[in-house]
């Protein structure tokens, strides 16, 4: 039986450690997996200009600060200006404890968001409510929507 080149154990050995760092990356993304799920599926509505579900399935806090129809014009405005997300890379993740009026966590997540015609950074903030997170808050701070 033949050995191994040096060269090869060297690239083998690097490929798994690799792929170990790549595991441990996502393991320290700051998000708790039904969290994640969440701006999963709210940025999913997003690319499919789903608006009204958006709305829908909003916290209250959401609700209070624009009508449907409010919501709606804002969310367009945005992608009009900026067209569909090519990439997105998580910058941060922030979890608070219960504000007096929330009744529950909230956990900020930070995105440095490439859109086809600007790039931008992208806020989501969700509120976990009877065990569900749902989006409070959605800013995009981009010089194109300025």
């Amino acid at each position: 039986m033949r050995a191994r080149p040096p060269a090869l154990g060297a690239l083998l050995f690097l490929s798994l450690a690799l792929a170990a760092a790549c595991g441990v990356e996502r393991k320290r993304s700051g998000l708790p997996p039904d969290a994640q799920a969440a701006v999963n599926d709210i940025t999913g509505d997003l690319a499919r200009g789903d608006y009204e579900k958006i709305y829908a399935e909003a916290a209250a806090e959401w609700r209070q600060t624009a009508r449907p129809d409010e919501s709606r014009a804002n969310l367009e405005r945005i992608h009009k200006a900026l067209g569909g997300v090519l990439s997105r890379a998580q910058l941060s993740a922030q979890e608070r404890g219960a504000g007096a009026q929330a009744g529950g966590r909230t956990l900020v997540v930070s995105y440095n968001t490439k859109f086809e015609r600007a790039d931008a950074i992208e806020t989501f903030t969700l509120v976990e409510r009877q065990g569900r997170w749902l989006l409070a808050r959605y800013a995009v701070n981009s010089n194109a929507l300025r």
